[in-house]
């Protein structure tokens, strides 16, 4: 990961679907929340939107969610606000296979004119919960929810957005208590 970026991880989630806080579910021993933050160790600026009191990551500026439960449309919006850097690394703490190298990935792929980098799913779908997001995209966003619209999707439009194939293997995406024990039992020696 490169130093000019700010990371940011949203945490502020109601985990429904999860059952329990998914941010403190054990993955190899450590919370899904520590494998987040973990690969974005490289990064000066580190915020983690998230309802105050609720987390203690070490390192880590928490902040409040600007707009609770509006989802992460909203929590973009908080860390643009924040950031003090021209790129955002953003993405929620339920993917618990992002690395340092995949982050690198996005980073390299960015262009002159890029306002996101998002990587493609094994479906060829363009993942915005686990992208780079440019500064300047913030007053969309809060156009965007101001409108009542709550697609993190439409962050950045699509003719600015670069898209990277090659990365699904790290977007693994924990929701519930099965996709966790499938992803456990998978990485198992």
């Amino acid at each position: 990961m490169t130093p000019d970026f700010t990371a940011a991880i949203t945490a502020g989630g109601r985990s429904s679907r999860f059952g329990s806080d998914k941010a403190l579910a054990l993955l190899r021993g450590q919370p899904l929340l520590r494998h987040v933050a973990d690969s974005l160790q490289g990064c000066p600026e580190r915020l983690l939107i998230s309802p105050a009191g609720k987390y203690v990551l070490d390192g880590w500026e928490i902040i409040s969610d600007t707009r609770p439960g509006e989802g992460p449309l909203a929590g973009l919006e908080a860390a643009l606000s924040r950031s003090s850097t021209e790129w955002l690394a953003f993405t929620g703490v339920d993917l618990p296979g992002l690395t340092p190298d995949f982050w690198a990935t996005l980073a390299q792929a960015r262009t002159p004119d890029a306002l996101a980098v998002l990587p493609l799913d094994s479906e060829g779908r363009p993942q915005p919960l686990a992208g780079l997001y440019r500064r300047e995209v913030l007053g969309r966003v809060t156009g965007l929810l101001e409108a009542g619209e709550r697609r993190l999707k439409l962050a950045a439009p699509p003719e600015k957005t670069v898209l990277v194939s090659g990365l699904s293997p790290a977007l693994r995406n924990v929701n519930t208590p099965d996709d966790l024990a499938a992803l456990s039992s998978e990485l198992k020696p």
